[in-house]
């Protein structure tokens, strides 16, 4: 009787908790996206589990036990090592590439690897700078003697290890859905020795070509990112007859670290901007060595992405981008951020905060100098409390904010693409809200801790009909105008106002993957559909978009016009009164600019004095 009561017990209870134990073991693998073995070793454990506590069902209840005690063991070896590896990512993915010709550039002489139809030539890992020690200049790389092997991407700037699980969940909401796959990507190798830039070159250039060239700077806070994302593989440019170039620079506490005895040991009095000024060393990098790959030094345009794309509005007003009266690039295209607004909503910052927070930093790892802290390892370092992700004001490398370089009309740029998604802000908003939304009840408050309880009165009056809809996306829009739209609103103003040809645009194109989020048009503009991991995203539509961008780009780049001969959708120039954006979405047109209404609120908001500003 007793051993019939649990053999139904067991068969009640064990097959739930079975799927249960099996399925949680499963997703974690997805999630954790490490080595095929662990998701052989997990799958082994589940059927262990199962086939042993049938065959011991009659056994003593310790013998009982050894199936689970086997599944808790394996379950810690798998959660600590389902981890990606730590690989080289190779330039280009056709599996034994042929090598180039041997190229010879300033500092020596490189060999590249082929694409698989060898119609692009990949360059990757090229030094274009080092640096003495941590927080200084940077310099010229040392000459080397040989030839250097540039079929692999360099090791990706000093920064936080990303975490795989993490990772995997904000996937699965942007994707909204799991799509399981236990494909294992090497994460990139990290180091502070990350002066590294990467080409793409059409194979059949010559020195004479005189290529237009795309010089890119990736994007994540000026806190993370690499040289080599996929989405920004310059493999389709190079087919379109454009010289690319992607490029690493310092990031987090190691790029925009600021104190006062820095300051005071530069030649130059500067600190806080070692990323910018790596940013400016890769520029003339590119400027004394594109001839040698067949581009056109006269004709280099600059790009970015989120603080890519405020890195851009930086050098274009960074006095250190012209020599000779001359400017080390000709146009740029910013996306999704600007600096070129009265108050930087975020990638900036004043001079008084960045030093008070190196002091603090100094603080918190109990350093007497500099040169303590120099020797803090870069693992133990980077993990500090601060987050360093703005640039800041200095005599050297930006002695003036960007908007007031515009204001003066002395930008750097001959004509300006630029623009945001319509959800840019979602991103960023919804995880802080995710236990508490926002609501009709509650939308005020939330914009008068941000805007004071007078403009955020005057904003739910001007969004009155949203909010009576939908409270939740209403506030993402206007956090999303505040911190990236009206910013790009405020650079075509400015540009348009110095005599500038400036094109804005607007992306629009919802898909199955980060769609308007932050970050989701960058694959569409550089060609890079078909590289994705997220294939089941896109459909023919989005490949057409992605088409239309690319011909827009390259125009650009080409031209200093995203107007080709022969393109049926003129995309028509900025005035003064900037009452149209090109509207990138199902349809491709110039569209009125939404946010109107909003810009005004967030001037006056901008012009309010200390005082009468919410308390941080």
């Amino acid at each position: 009787m007793e051993k019939s009561k649990s053999h139904k017990i067991f068969f009640t209870f064990f097959p739930l908790v079975f799927l249960i134990l099996g399925g949680i073991t499963i997703f974690y693998l997805d999630l954790a996206g490490g080595p095929v073995w662990t998701l052989v070793l997990g799958i082994s454990m589940i059927v262990v589990l199962l086939l042993g506590s049938l065959l011991l069902l009659n056994a003593k209840a310790g013998i009982r036990f050894i199936p689970w005690v086997l599944f808790i063991v394996g379950a810690v070896v798998i959660a600590f090592a389902a981890k990606p590896d730590v690989l080289p990512k190779p330039a280009v993915r056709n599996a034994n590439p042929e090598k180039t010709a041997v190229l010879a550039i300033r500092d020596g002489n490189i060999q590249g690897v082929y694409n698989e139809d060898k119609s692009v030539e990949v360059y990757a890992g090229i030094p274009y700078a080092e640096v003495p020690a941590r927080w200084k200049e940077p310099v010229k790389p040392t000459p080397w003697t040989g030839v250097k092997d540039c079929s692999y991407f360099a090791p990706k700037s000093y920064q936080q290890a990303s975490n795989r699980v993490v990772d995997s969940v904000i996937d699965i909401y942007a994707e909204r859905g799991w799509h399981p796959d236990f494909t294992m990507y090497p994460e990139q190798e990290r180091s502070e020795d990350s002066l590294f830039l990467n080409v793409w070159k059409p194979a059949s250039a010559t020195l004479d070509s005189k290529l237009p060239v795309l010089f890119y700077i990736h994007g994540g806070s000026l806190t993370g990112g690499t040289s080599a994302g996929d989405d920004y593989n310059g493999e389709t440019f190079a087919r379109n007859g454009v010289l690319m170039i992607t490029i690493a620079y310092r990031l987090g506490v190691f790029g925009y670290f600021a104190h006062p005895d820095l300051a005071a040991e530069s030649p130059n009095g500067t600190t806080g901007n070692y990323g910018l000024l790596d940013q400016i060393e890769a520029l003339k990098w590119a400027r004394d060595n594109v001839a040698s790959f067949g581009g056109d030094p006269d004709n280099i345009t600059i790009a970015g992405e989120s603080a890519g794309s405020s890195s851009v509005s930086a050098l274009c007003a960074s006095p250190l981008c012209k020599e000779g009266g001359k400017s080390l690039f000709k146009n740029a295209i910013g996306e999704s951020s600007s600096l070129a607004v009265q108050e930087a909503p975020h990638t900036f910052r004043t001079k008084e905060a960045a030093m008070d927070m190196g002091k603090k930093i100094m603080d918190e790892f109990g350093c007497k100098s500099i040169e303590e802290l120099r020797k803090i390892p870069a693992e133990k370092l980077v993990n500090t409390k601060f987050k360093n992700s703005a640039m800041t004001l200095d005599p050297y490398a930006l002695p003036k904010t960007p908007y007031e370089v515009y204001k003066e009309g002395n930008s750097n740029e001959t004509n300006l693409l630029h623009g945001y998604n319509v959800r840019e802000a979602d991103a960023f908003v919804v995880p802080e809200t995710l236990f508490s939304p926002t609501n009709k009840s509650n939308i005020k408050e939330r914009l008068a801790k941000t805007f004071g309880d007078n403009i955020a009165e005057k904003m739910c009056l001007a969004y009155a009909d949203k909010i009576e809809k939908d409270a939740f996306s209403a506030y993402n829009e206007i956090i999303s105008v505040y911190w990236f739209i009206y910013p790009h609103h405020s650079w075509s103003s400015l540009a348009v106002a110095e005599g500038k040809k400036v094109y804005r645009y607007q992306f629009l194109k919802e898909n199955g993957y980060y769609g308007t989020y932050h970050s989701g048009e960058i694959i569409y503009a550089y060609g890079n559909l078909y590289r994705s991991r997220h294939g089941f995203a896109y459909n023919d539509k989005d490949k057409e978009l992605s088409n239309r961008m690319v011909t827009y780009w390259t125009s650009f780049v080409k031209t200093g016009s995203p107007n080709p001969t022969g393109e049926a959708i003129t995309w028509e120039p900025c005035l003064a009164d900037q009452q149209k954006v090109m509207g990138l979405g199902e349809e491709v047109k110039m569209i009125p600019d939404p946010y109107t209404p909003l810009y005004p609120l967030i001037e006056e908001f901008m012009n309010l004095p200390p005082s009468e500003r919410p308390k941080a």
